[in-house]
């Protein structure tokens, strides 16, 4: 199967996961469960986007990581309230309250993905190796 619908479909079942934690999902399911899956969410969507940029392999996870940790210090910053932002949804994604637990559970979360492009890239080099 093709690799960008395998990740397209990561990326529906984690949306919809995090959308469900959103709605019904209390204690530390809402508060850190919801957190780890976020940025896993974030690199199948970019996965799916563009499956085989960067090269390497340990760029988009890391990229991620700081886009995640940027966020948070704007929450920590008051971004939405600084421009006013009252969007309920906007408010949601973007979030309003800074946890330095956030930032470990974003780590935690990347976690899987540094993994995922390790092995990708050992496998295709392993493959590229056989060819030659």
């Amino acid at each position: 199967m093709n690799r960008r619908i395998i990740y397209g479909i990561c990326t529906a079942v984690l949306l919809g996961t995090e959308i469900l934690i959103g709605m019904f999902a209390h204690g530390w399911v809402r508060s850190y469960l919801g957190d780890v899956l976020v940025v896993i969410l974030l690199y199948t969507l970019a996965r799916t986007i563009s499956p085989k940029w960067p090269s390497k392999p340990y760029i988009l996870p890391a990229a991620i990581l700081v886009f995640s940790f940027a966020v948070e210090f704007l929450q920590l910053w008051g971004f939405c309230d600084r421009f006013g932002i009252q969007n309920r949804l906007l408010r949601i994604i973007i979030g309003t309250g800074f946890s330095w637990a956030d930032l470990l559970c974003y780590t935690a979360g990347i976690i899987p993905c540094f993994a995922a492009e390790y092995i990708m890239a050992k496998t295709a080099k392993r493959s590229v190796n056989k060819e030659i």
